[in-house]
C-alpha cells in the first residue's frame, strides 16, 4: 500500500517532481563538459544512465540522481590532451572499476573499512585540492582566456564585463534566496552572464542554426591505453569520498540508514558501474549530487520514482539536437566567473571536514598528512616519468592514504560516527 508522500507525488507529479530535480543538478552537470570539451548532450544522456544503473543496482530505494563529477575535470583535461579523449574514456571505464573494488571490500570487511581507510584528516586535503587544483582554470576562463590559458578568446574588459556579474549573481542567489531558487545558483548565474553576453554579441548561435531537432548524440567509444589507465584509476579515491557523504546526507533527509539498507556496498557498486557505463558513450564519470539531496529536503520528493523520471527526461534531452548546440554557444567568461564560486566551494567544504571532523594538526601526524598532502597538489609534485605519472589528485590521493596507514596513531575507529556527525551537521545548518 503506498504511502500518503507517495501517493501526493503520483502520476504528473512525479514527472514534474523529477523535471525539477533535473533543473537543480543541471547547471552542475553540464558545467563538467563544457569545461573539458566534451558533448553536454552525451553528459546528459549518461548522467540518465548512470541514474538508472545506480537505482537498478540499489533497488530503487534511494531518491539520489547522479550527475557529472567535477573530480575529474583536471585529470579529464589532461589525459585528452595527452592521450586523447578515447584513451581518457579508457581510463575513467578503470576508474568505475575501483568503485567495483571498493564495494567488494565494503560488502566483505564493512563499512568501517572506508573509515579507516579515508578519515578526514586523508579526505579534508583532497577534496581542498580538487577545488585549489582548478582555480586557476576559473580564472582563466573569468578573464577570457581557455582554462589552460593558452589562447586568449575574449578581449580581457568583455570577458570581465560577463564574468563579475555572472559571479555575483550565483553568490547572491546561493546566499539570500529561498526556497528551490536557494538550489540553482549555477543556472541564475549562467542565465544573467548569459544575458549580458548576448546583448554584447560575444554569443554565436551559427551552430544551433545548423543543428537539426533530433540526432543521435556523439557518442564515443573508449580506447584502453595502460598509461592513460594507471594515470586515472586514483582519481576515483576523491569521488569515493564524496559518494558515502551524500549517503550519509540522504539518509539524514529521509530518515533511513541506507549504509544499512540497501547497504554501502550496493551504492558504491551503483556509482562505480555508472562511472564506467558512462565512459563506454564518451560522458564524464558519474557521482552523486548534493544539490538534489537539499531538493529533496526541500521538497519532501522521498520517493526514488521522481529520479527516474529525472533521468528520463535527461536521457530525452539529449536527443534533442539543437539544445546541446545552444549549451555549447555559453561564452567562455559566464563559466569562469560561476566557476570562481563553485571551485572555492569545494576547497571550503575540505576545509570544514577538517573542522567538523575535529582533526589536530597540532598532532604532528595530521599536520604531516595535511601539509604533504596540500603541498603536493598546490605545488604540482608530479612523480613519475615518460608516458606514466602521478599528479595532482591522483597524486595526493595516494600519498594522503599512504601516510595515514604508515604514521603512528592513537586509536583507530571502525565506524562513520565521525563521518555522519559531518554530514548531519551540514544537513542542519542547510534545513
Amino acid at each position: 500500500m503506498q504511502t500518503t508522500n507517495e501517493n501526493l507525488y503520483s502520476g504528473w507529479r512525479l514527472l514534474l517532481a523529477g523535471g525539477q530535480m533535473l533543473f537543480v543538478a543541471f547547471g552542475s552537470l553540464v558545467l563538467v563538459p563544457l569545461i573539458t570539451g566534451l558533448d553536454p548532450s552525451v553528459a546528459l544522456f549518461t548522467a540518465g544512465l548512470g541514474t538508472l544503473i545506480f537505482q537498478l543496482t540499489t533497488k530503487r530505494s534511494i531518491p539520489v540522481f547522479l550527475g557529472s563529477s567535477f573530480a575529474f575535470i583536471a585529470p579529464i583535461i589532461f589525459a585528452v590532451e595527452t592521450w586523447g579523449q578515447a584513451a581518457a574514456m579508457g581510463g575513467l571505464f578503470c576508474a568505475g572499476l575501483v568503485y567495483v573494488l571498493l564495494s567488494a571490500l565494503v560488502a566483505l570487511r564493512g563499512p568501517g573499512f572506508l573509515h579507516r581507510l579515508l578519515p578526514p584528516v586523508v579526505t579534508g586535503p583532497i577534496i581542498m585540492i580538487i577545488g585549489l587544483g582548478l582555480a586557476p582554470i576559473a580564472v582563466n576562463m573569468a578573464v577570457g582566456k581557455t582554462g589552460d590559458a593558452s589562447a586568449q578568446l575574449f578581449p580581457y574588459a568583455d570577458a570581465m564585463m560577463v564574468s563579475m556579474p555572472a559571479l555575483i549573481t550565483t553568490l547572491l542567489v546561493a546566499t539570500f534566496a529561498k526556497g528551490i531558487f536557494r538550489l540553482v545558483p549555477i543556472l541564475a548565474g549562467v542565465a544573467v552572464g548569459y544575458a549580458i553576453a548576448a546583448m554584447n554579441n560575444m554569443v554565436d548561435y551559427a551552430a544551433v542554426s545548423n543543428a537539426s531537432w533530433l540526432s543521435i548524440p556523439g557518442f564515443v567509444m573508449p580506447e584502453f591505453v595502460p598509461a592513460a589507465i594507471l594515470f586515472m584509476l586514483p582519481v576515483a579515491i576523491a569521488p569515493a569520498i564524496e559518494h558515502v557523504g551524500d549517503v550519509l546526507a540522504i539518509g539524514s533527509v529521509t530518515g533511513k540508514d541506507y549504509v544499512q539498507k540497501p547497504g554501502l556496498h550496493r551504492t558504491l557498486l551503483g556509482d562505480g558501474l555508472a562511472t564506467s557505463a558512462a565512459s563506454l558513450f564518451g560522458g564524464p564519470p558519474n557521482t552523486t549530487y548534493s544539490e538534489v539531496t537539499g531538493a529533496v529536503m526541500l521538497t519532501k520528493a522521498f520517493n526514488p520514482v521522481v529520479m527516474t523520471w529525472a533521468a528520463v527526461i535527461a536521457i530525452s534531452l539529449a536527443f534533442i539536437s539543437k539544445f546541446g548546440a545552444l549549451l555549447q554557444t555559453i561564452p567562455t567568461p559566464v563559466m569562469g566567473g560561476i566557476l570562481i564560486l563553485l571551485f572555492g566551494s569545494i576547497a571550503g567544504v575540505g576545509m570544514n571536514i577538517l573542522i567538523k571532523g575535529k582533526v589536530d594538526l597540532s598532532a604532528q601526524r595530521n599536520l604531516v598528512i595535511v601539509a604533504v598532502t596540500l603541498v603536493f597538489g598546490i605545488g604540482g609534485m608530479v612523480v613519475g616519468a615518460g608516458d606514466w605519472h602521478l599528479q595532482g589528485v591522483s597524486l595526493c590521493g595516494i600519498v594522503a592514504i599512504v601516510l595515514n596507514l604508515i604514521l603512528p596513531q592513537a586509536d583507530a575507529v571502525n565506524d562513520l560516527h565521525e563521518e555522519q556527525e559531518i554530514v548531519d551537521d551540514m544537513v542542519e545548518h542547510n534545513r
